[in-house]
């Protein structure tokens, strides 16, 4: 296990839009890019073996883009490469972070300076959700599914336990990169699972200020 005082100053960062990293959750990614490859070289070359998920955020008026304040931090848990020189990787979320600033360097990928305190708790046990009214969550969660002619498996999700569930879907669902955002900033579970129930539920409105059909 991993502990607060175990992590780096300094993490390397991919500006990936809309990808959501969240504590004790798993991401797959596909790299491919020179820079993101190298980014994986350097990783796997040290012990913690950590890549930033971190969205992009535009800045007006000086062109390219900087990065939000808040990211997420995981640990290369599996690779492997195709033939033709791609790398598909699992990244295992470990803690949030601050940034505090951009890093220069001569590595052809981002690096920032991070801040962990105040995410704490992200390297503990699993969070838990003490509100949460699972059945109705899955009566809402089907009409989303069926409004967006999407199929999953719902017997694994019945059985997924509070933080599995609501991470997992604030990770899957195809929400923009700034409600992505506001689910990774989340204090706790439940704020996270109350927040994802807002934007499935703009999501049935189809984005206007109807009532929802019950």
């Amino acid at each position: 296990m991993i502990n607060q005082a175990d992590l780096p100053d300094t993490v390397p960062v991919f500006p990936l839009p809309g990808a959501l990293l969240l504590p004790r959750s798993r991401l797959p990614l596909h790299l491919f890019e020179p820079r993101y490859l190298a980014m994986l070289e350097d990783a796997l070359k040290t012990p913690e073996r950590l890549i930033g998920m971190v969205q992009p955020n535009e800045v007006p008026g000086r062109g390219g883009t900087g990065l939000q304040t808040i990211g997420c931090v995981g640990r290369v848990t599996q690779f492997s490469e195709t033939e033709d020189g791609r790398y598909m990787i699992t990244l295992t979320g470990l803690s949030r972070f601050r940034v505090c600033e951009e890093v220069d360097g001569f590595t052809p990928y981002r690096r920032a300076r991070v801040d962990w305190a105040g995410f704490e708790r992200d390297l503990g046990p699993a969070d838990s959700d003490p509100g949460f009214d699972r059945a109705a969550f899955m009566r809402l969660l089907s009409r989303y599914f069926e409004a967006r002619e999407l199929r999953t498996d719902w017997e694994t999700l019945k059985e997924a336990d509070d933080e599995l569930l609501i991470n997992s879907l604030s990770m899957l669902l195809g929400f923009e990169p700034e409600d992505k955002q506001a689910l990774l900033e989340a204090p706790s579970l439940s704020t996270r699972r109350e927040t994802l129930v807002t934007l499935i539920e703009y999501a049935l409105r189809g984005g206007d200020d109807e009532e929802i059909i019950q």
